[in-house]
């Protein structure tokens, strides 16, 4: 069992959490920049020491506030893995991933040849780091922090650095490798595919605090606060005033600053008003009037603005009320999307989350 709590201040910043961990778990730490992820990986691995907790790594207590019980960060077998990698230049892969071994030299070999393998990197063992790809040189980082059998695999944005296409592909590898390990794992990353493909358990978290929590898919796919729901990426969020109950066909019928919006069918009263959330990658957008769709929803309206994001575009859309949507490039090209056109947005009425909560 691993298993902590702690409370640490910075300055102005307070985190206070606590988890455990099964063998073989993965726990995912998910939150925006600053809400005390990789400080939690750091007082984990011994690279902060906590104004106050208890943390135990398998079994084994390393520190302890109460009992003044501090181990020193190279006797608690912490596997860490930044999201800088800091693989040493000067070295081949097969002498980074041995870097942190103690053992026999024959040991330390097969240690060695085992993870190459497991990675597939026997092929570029004699390589430099900067002979390498990019998901090579995350491979190499991941086999160096396995290599010693930690207690704890830490993991901070390890895919951050990557393409979407070689992430997907990277995190099906890593899940398999876990697969046949034990080693629990503490995963931090603001990205919701990553946390639902790998994680097991997750923690939300907001300014240090714990907002959320339970397993990926139902702490980010149905949250019921507002401000969960934004943390975790529900762009469009806003009230829908009940007008009409249709049980038989499973909607709510409603309106948004006086713009029809069908729901799924909820226990509100005729009046209530509801707080409702949509993702912007669940708005479809059409460049003309929409028919013969089963989504009740076709809103026309006017392009407010256009903005990459990475590899998808995020269009703005005044349709009475604003709507964020997400694109691909090529959509933005074969639509000829820009400021002032007039599109419609289509959304499935079971695509609306209902918050639990007034917004504010």
């Amino acid at each position: 069992m691993t298993q902590s709590w702690l409370r640490h201040s910075i300055g102005g910043f307070h985190l206070d959490i606590a988890w455990s961990l099964e063998p073989g778990q993965v726990h995912v730490l998910f939150g925006q920049s600053g809400s005390g992820k990789t400080t939690t990986l750091r007082a984990i691995a011994g690279l902060v020491r906590p104004d106050e907790g208890h943390i135990e790594l398998d079994g084994q207590v390393v520190f302890d506030s109460a009992g003044s019980v501090w181990t020193p960060p190279h006797k608690r077998r912490v596997g860490y893995l930044p999201q800088e990698y800091h693989l040493f230049p000067h070295l081949d892969v097969a002498q980074n991933i041995a870097f942190g071994l103690s053992d026999t030299r024959d040991s330390m070999a097969q240690r060695v040849e085992e993870l190459l393998t497991v990675f597939r990197l026997t092929g570029v063992a004699g390589r430099r780091v900067w002979e390498l790809s990019g998901g090579q040189r995350q491979r190499v980082a991941l086999g160096r922090a396995m290599a010693p059998n930690p207690s704890v695999l830490l993991l901070d944005e390890p895919f951050s650095a990557l393409d979407m296409e070689l992430r997907r592909e990277l995190r099906a590898e890593l899940r398999a490798v876990l697969a046949r390990t034990n080693i629990p794992i503490v995963l931090v990353t603001h990205d919701r595919e990553e946390a639902v493909a790998l994680g097991d358990s997750i923690q939300i978290l907001e300014q240090g605090r714990v907002v959320a929590s339970g397993t990926p898919i139902e702490a980010l796919g149905h949250p019921t606060q507002v401000r969960v729901a934004r943390l975790v990426g529900i762009e469009n969020i806003f009230t829908v005033t009940v007008r009409e109950r249709d049980a038989e066909d499973g909607a709510l019928r409603g309106t948004a600053d006086s713009i029809p919006i069908s729901l799924p069918f909820v226990d509100a009263e005729i009046g209530e008003e509801l707080t409702v959330g949509v993702r912007a990658e669940d708005i479809i957008l059409a460049s003309e009037e929409p028919s013969g769709l089963s989504a009740r929803n076709n809103l026309p309206g006017k392009v407010v603005s256009v903005h990459q994001e990475g590899a998808r575009y995020e269009v703005v859309l005044d349709c009475g009320i604003v709507l964020r949507s997400a694109v691909t490039r090529s959509a933005i090209t074969s639509l000829s999307i820009q400021p002032g056109q007039t599109l419609w947005a289509v959304l499935k009425a079971s695509s609306f989350l209902i918050l639990a909560e007034q917004l504010a």
